[in-house]
């Protein structure tokens, strides 16, 4: 994966805890290209970090995104919102794609909550070039917690439904009502955070298979997913390098991305759950327990990936990494 070097031409306070970050090429020049739903990771000071781009897939000139500070995270939105000042330059990937559109249906429904704006505004723009019907649906607490709002309001018009809950989910959007029936030839696209994905794959369970898309902002997880992941084996095991020829020993108690983290290795990462794919590692060897929920069942079986943040070695296996 390719990196490049990327200099803060703006920062803008958007919310009380939501930045808006302009990126341009640090030597002056065009960026590489990048698709709706894309996002670069940045290396940050506490590891790399997922950032989806929100500008018009057709700028070549910049890089937005914005970035919700987690008082309660690794510390990566707060570097990102203490450290980055206009000038600052940081090191981060060439886009990375998880998240497509599929420009072939014939109407596409946008489902944002909080942060989970950011992917749904490129798509916004390259629906819009594509001449395509599409709405957005963009829930918030309050409107003072809505970023972008006013941008959005003047490219989208009535295109866009703003939904604010003031903090009680049961206030917000309606999903069995907006979501209940699936019209003909639509997708569905969802970011956001956990209780929002859960919610939503309750109400489309009956929606074609393929034409619901998530990308997570936060663990998707319930409680009691969480026990289950916990009751389960946990033993120490190893893990082996491939390109680095270093040997790391993964303890019950840590994930081997909390390994890779500790000895300086910096992998992507985003949910820490198993969701969003951030974490992908190509396995060279050795018996997976895949335990996240973003690798499909064909992937597993091959058995030549793994997402370090959740998923562990089969008891008495060794695993080898592409790292």
């Amino acid at each position: 994966m390719a990196e490049i070097q990327l200099k803060v031409a703006q920062v803008k306070s958007l919310t009380p805890n939501i930045k808006m970050f302009e990126f341009v090429a640090a030597d002056g020049g065009e960026l590489p290209a990048f698709e709706a739903g894309a996002h670069i990771d940045v290396k940050t000071a506490h590891g790399l970090r997922s950032y989806s781009l929100a500008n018009d897939p057709k700028e070549r000139h910049r890089y937005v995104t914005a970035v919700l500070r987690e008082h309660s995270g690794k510390g990566g939105s707060r570097w990102m919102h203490e450290e980055l000042k206009p000038t600052v330059t940081v090191t981060a990937t060439t886009p990375i794609q998880n998240f497509p559109l599929v420009e072939s249906a014939g109407k596409s429904l946008l489902l944002a909550g909080g942060i989970g704006i950011t992917p749904m505004i490129a798509m916004a723009h390259r629906l819009i070039a594509l001449g395509k019907d599409f709405h957005l649906y963009y829930c918030t607490r309050s409107a003072e917690d809505t970023a972008f709002r006013d941008e959005l309001k003047a490219l989208l018009g009535d295109r866009v439904t703003f939904v604010h809950d003031g903090g009680d989910p049961s206030k917000g959007l309606n999903l069995k009502e907006t979501f209940g029936t699936q019209p003909d030839d639509t997708h569905l696209y969802v970011c956001g955070p956990g209780g929002l994905l859960r919610a939503v794959q309750d109400t489309t369970g009956h929606w074609r298979n393929g034409t619901v898309h998530y990308e997570l902002f936060a663990s998707a997880k319930t409680d009691e997913q969480k026990a289950v992941e916990k009751g389960k084996s946990r033993e120490s095991f190893e893990v082996e390098l491939a390109q680095s020829g270093v040997t790391l020993t993964i303890p019950a108690e840590k994930s081997i991305l909390d390994v890779l983290l500790d000895n300086g290795f910096g992998v992507p990462y985003a949910c820490e759950d198993g969701w969003c794919g951030a974490c992908t590692v190509g396995l060279i060897s050795g018996k997976a327990d895949h335990r996240d929920e973003f690798l499909s069942d064909a992937d597993k079986a091959e058995g030549k990936k793994i997402q370090v943040c959740i998923s562990r070695a089969m008891p008495g296996e060794k695993l080898v990494l592409d790292l």
